[in-house]
């Protein structure tokens, strides 16, 4: 294999991995739960650290739970879940970063990748629904 097929394999492999909802959704958890490890020990951040850690974990588990599930129609309600879950994280991303609780740039990079993230999970449940947009 030359050096040039080697590279494009691995360029392949990265943009096959970023398109991968379960890999992004997983990876997401892990932000997050490095995102809240740097949240202060008040009573405050606590709450909101664990709600946020709830619904943004539930995303990635209910995405791979639809995997075993038993029809089709179990499945799109997994998927359903799921989306619910990402734009509940939305929310409680938010509150930090609009009552300053935490720096907005710190917030901004989360919100980008959980807004993906249920964009593709819609687009995903448009199409098992047999609903594109065109």
């Amino acid at each position: 294999m030359t050096a040039q097929s080697s590279k494009l394999k691995a360029q392949n492999q990265s943009l096959n991995l970023k398109s991968n909802l379960r890999y992004r959704s997983y990876h997401f958890s892990l932000t997050i739960i490095n995102f809240v490890k740097n949240f202060p020990e008040k009573r405050v951040y606590w709450i909101v650290g664990d709600q946020l850690l709830r619904s943004a974990t539930s995303v990635g588990a209910n995405l791979i739970e639809a995997k075993s599930s038993s029809s089709k129609r179990d499945f799109i309600k997994f998927y359903e879940i799921a989306l619910k879950s990402a734009n509940e994280t939305k929310y409680w991303l938010s509150l930090p970063k609009d009552s300053e609780l935490t720096p907005a740039e710190n917030n901004q990079t989360v919100l980008n990748e959980v807004d993906e993230i249920s964009k593709m999970i819609g687009s995903s449940l448009l199409t098992m629904k047999g609903k594109n947009k065109f």
